[in-house]
């Protein structure tokens, strides 16, 4: 959502920017600079932060097992020895009732 928010308004400030340069106003450029700048970088930042995670051969299940607080939904936890890396997935079963 605030992605989202950020590409709408950096784009929109970058065409006020270029709108602004073309009109000879001094003042566009830096408001063209800026908001390019923060759109590369909101561009950018989802590319470069994905997870990295091999194919699903490399994970492998322990034995810690938890009910998730929020859903109430039993848990278990996966380990990837390559990366270190650990994740939660939902475990075979009935769902418990989160207010029990």
């Amino acid at each position: 959502m605030l992605r989202a928010a950020l590409l709408v308004l950096t784009t929109g400030l970058l065409a006020l920017g270029l709108v602004l340069l073309l009109a000879g106003e001094p003042a566009g450029m830096p408001v063209a600079l800026w908001s390019a700048l923060l759109l590369v970088a909101v561009l950018v930042e989802r590319w470069h932060y994905r997870p990295r995670t091999s194919g699903g051969s490399a994970w492998q299940d322990t034995p810690e097992q938890f009910i998730d607080p929020q859903s109430g939904a039993p848990m278990r936890v996966q380990f990837n020895p390559a990366t270190g890396e650990r994740r939660y997935v939902p475990a075979a079963g009935p769902a418990r009732d989160a207010g029990a």
